[in-house]
Order: structure tokens, then sequence, then C-alpha cells
């Protein structure tokens, strides 16, 4: 299994967001959201592709994941670890090494577990608020 950077295409997003049941944004939307981003990884599994995650951030203090998938058959292979090591690293790689930066997201209640084990804290927690969300339309 290999994770190439910032390839991920319209096409290929949509085709992920589809595999998992979500609303699929329009084209014109994920053209921008794609250009956007601070970066994009795409997981392959023998030339295939099997997961994705968009990653937003200021490049200095504040990252984000977003749009984060593996395809439902793909699940349980150790795709969506392999993304997040990819993006840990690529984040450690792009900062100076002395400098500390927060990497957030929203998680599903399926995947919290899987995020726990990766190190992410729930939200609340002892000394933070929790993560909040607000759709605009």
């Amino acid at each position: 299994m290999v994770v190439i950077t910032n390839v991920l295409d319209t096409e290929l997003f949509l085709k992920f967001f589809n595999s998992v049941g979500w609303a699929a944004p329009c084209k014109a939307q994920v053209d921008m959201a794609l250009n956007n981003s601070f970066a994009t990884f795409v997981a392959y599994e023998e030339e295939q592709p099997v997961g994705m995650l968009r990653l937003l951030g200021d490049g200095g203090m504040s990252f984000y994941i977003k749009d984060f998938v593996v395809l439902p058959k793909a699940q349980g292979k150790g795709v969506g670890r392999l993304l997040m090591e990819t993006t840990e690293k690529y984040i450690r790689d792009t900062i100076p090494g002395d400098w500390a930066v927060s990497l957030e997201l929203i998680s599903t209640i399926e995947a919290q577990k899987f995020y726990e084990k990766m190190g992410f804290e729930v939200r609340p927690c002892e000394w933070d608020g929790p993560g909040m969300l607000k759709m605009l339309r």
C-alpha cells in the first residue's frame, strides 16, 4: 500500500464521497475546496485508490483533517492508519522542528475509537470545550 500526496482530483473525490453515502457537493464546490486545501492524500492498494484525506491549515499553528474516507471494502486493512501517519509526517516535515501545532477534526460516532487509537483527545476534555460545527446554506 502506498499514499501519494496532492493527486486528488474532483472525480476521485466524488467517488470516495459517494462510497460512504455522504451527500456530495457540486463539482465547482469540490474544485474550489481542492484548490484551497493545504494538501491531499490518496492511498492506493495494488494501484487502486482505496482512501483519501484532505488537510486544511494555515501552515503555522493549525491544521484540520477534512474529508477522510476509506472505501468500505478496504476498511479494517490499515488504510486509515497509513493515511493518518502519512499526514502527520507531512505536517512534521513542513513545519520547523521546534514548533507545536494543533491537528483537529470532527469525528463520526463510528470513527471515534479509531481516532482515539491515533492519539486524538475526545472533546470536550477537562481543560477545553467541545468541538463545534455550524453548517451554512
